[in-house]
């Protein structure tokens, strides 16, 4: 009979019900089962017990409603899935990644433009600026932040480079001139530059668009659903809705990449939104995009002090569960008919996933990522630009590859097993312990997880593990 004693099984398997079906994830294996319902209340009923022994599993067998005979069948057959290391497998040794000495960076951001079109209600930005004055990035600073990732970056033959803002197509002639000293300088030290730009797409001209496809330049564009929700949150200036301005141009240059990938590698273009308290049925905004015919789209819930009005409230928590929900649902059928489209947060590459220490360490932001301000100032990411007890160094240091150590060791010790409630979390490996910066404006600490993002991710990956297992009915 099956025996677990030892074995911490909230932490290690995650029973839940998505959709029509009943679903088990081996959280260290990462073994999808589709479970039937006998099965589905023995796991559950077993979730509950303090002590896993055979006896302990036996005896609490009786709240499960579930026949005798049948259980011990059930049980038989949990046993040879142990066997097999594909169910209750053994936990992965919990270690911290390592890391050598001095930082490699292999991205960066390169904050082109801290001025903006728009004045978008929650720009963690200041609407641009960052806290500081408006300005442009020079020639001079964005040279020096491609060779300093060029030269950060060690023996990586890869780096990447994001042109951010603000709005960094208020600074194209820049990019432009960044895009050519870059492909220039990474071939002269036989390394490769791939570029990434953001942008609200008012500036996003044909001439702009062709240089991009040209260039390769993966793009993220920024549009919030339907427009009443797009312009609640995104004017100009003036107070006018900047939605007939920008679907236009998002539309056109979505149409140059219908092969986009979803995952975000190679050469990509993704629509990109945030909601709020004042849509909390985000799908709909989904949706919209997708009639749209936007094929690659991510959502974000927004990080806002809980006295913002459009802030999420402690009631919010079920009705955005339920827009994950009915999220799911609509790719289900449409996939069915033929449409070929995917929601970033539902993605998950099971053959090809990242490795374990990068399932731990996230995004490497404070010492594999790093933001460059327009004076040349380094932060962790670019959501910590312009905070002072952030700046990690400066592109114009004697020596710019120094970064502040003390910031260094505090992003790379801010890993799963740093965070208490990450540690016992069956989602672990999947978030990485969330986003340093939201963390950090939730609790401020990067060690202290940021609660309800936390209860976001985990549902957005219920849904897609219920994606997952669809997909694979299907298959066979």
């Amino acid at each position: 009979m099956l025996d677990l004693t030892g074995y911490n099984l909230e932490k290690n398997v995650h029973v839940f019900r998505q959709g029509d079906l009943n679903i088990a994830y081996d959280v260290n294996s990462g073994s999808l089962h589709v479970v039937d319902e006998p099965t589905y209340r023995i796991l559950r009923v077993m979730g509950t017990l303090p002590v896993l022994s055979a006896a302990e599993i036996k005896r609490g067998l009786g709240r499960a409603a579930v026949d005798w005979a049948v259980a011990q069948e059930v049980l038989d057959e949990l046993a040879d899935l142990k066997e097999e290391g594909v169910l209750f497998s053994k936990e992965a040794e919990e270690q911290g990644p390592s890391y050598p000495e001095k930082p490699l960076v292999k991205a960066v951001c390169l904050h082109v433009a801290h001025d903006c079109n728009l004045r978008c209600g929650y720009c963690f930005a200041g609407s641009g600026a960052f806290g500081g004055s408006r300005m442009l990035m020079d020639a001079e600073t964005g040279r020096r932040g491609i060779d300093f990732v060029l030269s950060a970056s060690g023996h990586r033959d890869h780096c990447e480079v994001d042109f951010f803002g603000g709005e960094p197509l208020l600074n194209f002639p820049l990019v432009r001139e960044l895009v050519r000293y870059g492909r220039q300088a990474a071939a002269e030290r036989h390394k490769t530059l791939k570029f990434t730009l953001t942008t609200n797409a008012v500036l996003l001209t044909k001439e702009i668009e062709e240089f991009l496809e040209k260039e390769d330049i993966s793009v993220v564009l920024s549009l919030d659903g339907r427009p009443e929700v797009h312009d609640k949150m995104r004017p100009f200036a003036n107070g006018q809705g900047s939605y007939e301005r920008v679907v236009p141009s998002i539309r056109s240059f979505a149409r140059r990449r219908p092969e986009s990938s979803p995952y975000a590698v190679g050469t990509y273009y993704y629509v990109r939104g945030t909601y709020t308290h004042f849509n909390l049925d985000f799908d709909r905004d989904v949706v919209h995009m997708l009639d749209l015919g936007l094929k690659r789209i991510s959502m974000e819930p927004v990080v806002a002090s809980p006295e913002e009005p459009y802030a999420f409230q402690p009631d919010d928590l079920e009705t955005i569960r339920e827009s994950y929900d009915r999220l799911g649902e609509e790719i289900i059928e449409r996939r069915a008919r033929g449409e070929d489209f995917s929601f970033f947060h539902f993605n998950m590459a099971f053959e090809q996933g990242p490795c374990l220490p990068k399932r731990l360490a996230g995004c490497g932001a404070g010492h594999e990522y790093v933001a460059i301000s327009p004076e040349g100032d380094l932060y962790p990411c670019h959501q910590f630009v312009g905070q002072e007890q952030f700046k990690m160094g400066s592109l114009y240091a004697a020596d710019p590859l120094e970064l502040n150590r003390d910031l260094v060791r505090s992003f790379r010790a801010a890993h799963v097993y740093a965070k208490a409630s990450c540690r016992v979390c069956w989602a672990r490996f999947s978030c990485s312990g969330g986003c340093h910066a939201a963390n950090f404006a939730a609790g401020g600490s990067l060690t202290e997880v940021y609660a309800l993002g936390c209860e976001f991710q985990k549902k957005r990956l219920e849904v897609a593990l219920y994606l997952k297992a669809k997909e694979l009915q299907t298959v066979r």
